[in-house]
């Protein structure tokens, strides 16, 4: 052991526990109860289980415990972005989809088909690139996680350079930030302009930030810790002082995520900086929150006309069968085509067919190197392996369906639930499109969704 640390050998971890003891003694408080050095008794801490407190102690640690509730930030408004306020409309029970008779998959495989009929199921390939990054993609000390990393990064920037939303007098939300690498690129991309801030969004703590490296006092970053649902970015004390307009970012935003972020960005924030459009919002059911949260925003005829709304949303779209139809935004146009809450759980489940049988290769191949990169920046391996065994497996649906069919109707479902985003954002005034911006070597997940206002609403950049 280290002197001065722990002499408990940690059998898990291959190596002795880091604490450092009390005076005199050669264990930590957490192991010294199981030497036998101490009497006094450690229990589980009941705001968090995995780590113990001394039982005589325990008032006194609850009280500086960091997984005590602490106050909520001001920006924090109770499921303003949540969608519907609760789950009324699913009325029937659903059954796994490894459960289904051959008839019932025939039928919901035929509704899927019926409803996708007419849309633009081709994306264009818009695999772009930007200068900020042609250091790092040329670095060879770079493994190949990284380098996977780095090239959906660039073709992201490329597309925001395309979209004109690199520009000076904007404030950057990263949504699900995670180590902030994609805000980083941007603030390396934008070097030389003036009045640029970043809010990086993430509702975990996060190790390995990558906050240190921005060297330019001219940009400034900060860190919103809190769930997407609850973000009010027109309470956010940053933007109710300098009123930039927004450009919402975010790579590999998983499920339900991308629906609240697009309704954090194009209803609880817009809504709020411009009393006049509420239009869409009163539109939807009376059950959504955020109707009262838009209205209550509306009433403030003293702020509206200093806010700007949102110049640009450019997300990288994630794990379909992540999503849920509480939060989506698309149901008014599921129910358009005769689709309703239950279609939509099979079809955001049977979404995952489109890459699971792809999966196990991309996971070896991302093992083979080792880079920092590789090791501390894990998300999107994260994402390719949160799909069910049960749902997803090669021999799920054996003799009903073959591998290839299963790959078609998964593709087939993620363009179906995010056509309802696009139809959500035009419905708003937005411009908005779905395009590959990687090859699916590099990323199974390779589908960007980009939207931009009408001309007549894009803000003038302030300088």
């Amino acid at each position: 052991p280290v002197p001065g640390r722990c002499a408990y050998f940690v059998e898990r971890k291959k190596r002795y526990c880091k604490m450092t003891p009390g005076p005199g003694r050669r264990f930590c408080g957490e192991h010294g109860q199981q030497e036998g050095e101490t009497d006094r008794k450690r229990i589980p801490c009941p705001l968090d289980p995995k780590h113990t407190v001394y039982e005589d102690q325990l008032q006194k640690h609850l009280k500086k415990c960091n997984s005590r509730e602490k106050p909520k930030p001001v920006y924090f408004v109770q499921d303003i972005n949540a969608g519907l306020k609760d789950g009324t409309e699913i009325t029937e029970r659903q059954v796994p989809i490894s459960s289904l008779s051959k008839e019932g998959l025939e039928n919901l495989i035929t509704k899927l088909k019926k409803a996708s009929n007419g849309l633009e199921l081709r994306l264009k390939e818009q695999i772009l690139s930007h200068q900020a990054l042609q250091e790092a993609l040329n670095d060879p000390k770079n493994g190949e996680s990284a380098f996977k990393h780095l090239k959906q990064q660039a073709s992201i920037l490329g597309n925001m350079e395309k979209l004109h939303l690199l520009g000076p007098g904007r404030c950057f939300v990263e949504f699900g930030a995670g180590r902030g690498k994609l805000s980083h690129w941007v603030d390396v991309a934008l070097q030389n302009v003036e009045n640029v801030q970043f809010l990086l969004v993430e509702r975990a703590t996060t190790r390995f930030k990558v906050d240190g490296k921005h060297k330019r006092r001219d940009s400034i970053f900060e860190r919103l810790q809190v769930d997407i649902q609850h973000l009010c970015l027109k309470k956010v004390p940053i933007l109710e002082k300098k009123k930039l307009p927004v450009v919402g970012i975010g790579k590999h935003l998983c499920g339900a995520a991308t629906d609240l972020a697009l309704r954090c960005l194009v209803e609880s924030y817009t809504a709020c900086c411009d009393g006049e459009n509420e239009e869409p919002a009163t539109k939807r059911s009376r059950t959504d929150k955020t109707e009262v949260a838009s209205n209550n925003c509306a009433d403030n005829e003293s702020n509206k006309d200093d806010c700007k709304p949102v110049a640009g949303i450019v997300i990288a779209l994630c794990c379909h069968h992540k999503c849920d139809w509480t939060h989506y935004v698309g149901r008014e146009f599921f129910k358009s085509v005769g689709l309703g809450p239950l279609e939509f759980n099979y079809f955001q489940r049977m979404s995952s067919w489109a890459t699971c049988g792809m999966r196990e290769a991309a996971t070896r191949a991302s093992t083979s190197q080792e880079s920092e990169d590789e090791t501390n920046d894990t998300e999107e391996h994260e994402h390719e392996q949160t799909f069910s065994n049960t749902e997803s497996g090669s021999d799920t649906l054996q003799g009903i369906l073959t591998v290839e069919e299963r790959k078609e109707i998964g593709c087939l479902c993620k363009r179906l639930i995010d056509h309802g985003r696009i139809e959500y954002l035009q419905q708003r005034g937005y411009k908005a499109a779905l395009q590959y911006y990687t090859e699916s070597a590099v990323s199974l997940e390779n589908v960007l969704l980009t939207a931009v206002p009408s001309q007549s609403l894009i803000p003038e950049p302030t300088t």
